[in-house]
């Protein structure tokens, strides 16, 4: 038998538009029970309904914060309903870490932003019943795992915001760095951009915009394993300097 409270905390889960089956496995709770306490009780009110789902407050911020959550970003349920957006920086980063909180601040201003502290990064996490609509590519298990593809209206925002996506993508599974080669007996320097992951859903979501603004990437393989987007071509890179640039 489950209190009053527990079916409430259920149903509220349904509410911020969960699927039946995943509230079951989450709650342990048979769906046949929890369709029965749809009958039985009134459907809870939804929270923050002063902010359509699908839209953000600031749709450049939040292009950019795309490119994070693809790369170090998930989306966990909370007890009480609602669920955390966290993405994960390192240490080494403190601009990156601040670029992080404000835009997750544009995106949603009603909800509060704090930064947890772990070994060797911090996670800057947020709490609120809007994260999963927001962020639809979260899923259980690891992204690389699964299918990963944007709804219309993100595809319309990255669209309208290609270079914050493309940021958001370098500055969290990303990198720039001064490669060398020697010609005719002399060493040559020369700065490159990556962009390594697993997913090749998210590489092709990388790849598919760096085409749109001009930039020419190649991959590079890791063994058999093409995780590497490089961008190395000098007109390529200037125009990485300028739009996106190292992380801080």
């Amino acid at each position: 038998m489950y209190d009053a409270d527990v079916r409430k905390r259920t149903l509220a889960l349904l509410t911020d538009g969960r699927s039946l089956n995943s509230v079951s496995k989450e709650t342990g709770i048979s769906r046949a029970a929890i369709r029965a306490w749809q009958v039985r009780i009134d459907p809870l009110p939804r929270l923050n309904q002063e902010a359509a789902c699908s839209q953000p407050a600031d749709t450049a911020s939040y292009s950019y914060l795309l490119g994070l959550y693809l790369g170090d970003g998930c989306i966990s349920p909370h007890p009480r309903g609602g669920h955390h957006l966290r993405i994960a920086c390192a240490d080494a980063y403190p601009g990156l870490i601040e670029q992080c909180r404000a835009a997750i601040l544009a995106v949603r201003p009603t909800d509060k932003v704090y930064v947890l502290q772990k070994q060797g990064c911090v996670a800057v996490t947020s709490y609120g019943r809007h994260w999963t609509c927001m962020f639809p590519q979260h899923g259980p298990g690891k992204k690389h795992n699964r299918r990963i593809a944007l709804e219309d209206w993100q595809q319309e925002i990255v669209d309208a915001h290609p270079w914050e996506f493309i940021s958001g993508l370098i500055h969290s599974d990303g990198c720039r760095i001064t490669n060398w080669t020697v010609r005719n007996g002399k060493r040559y320097e020369y700065p490159r951009y990556f962009f390594t992951n697993k997913s090749d859903d998210i590489r092709k979501l990388c790849t598919d915009t760096l085409t749109k603004v001009g930039v020419q990437w190649t991959i590079l393989a890791r063994g058999s394993d093409p995780f590497n987007v490089s961008i190395a071509r000098k007109d390529s890179v200037a125009l990485m300097d300028e739009h996106v640039g190292p992380k801080h």
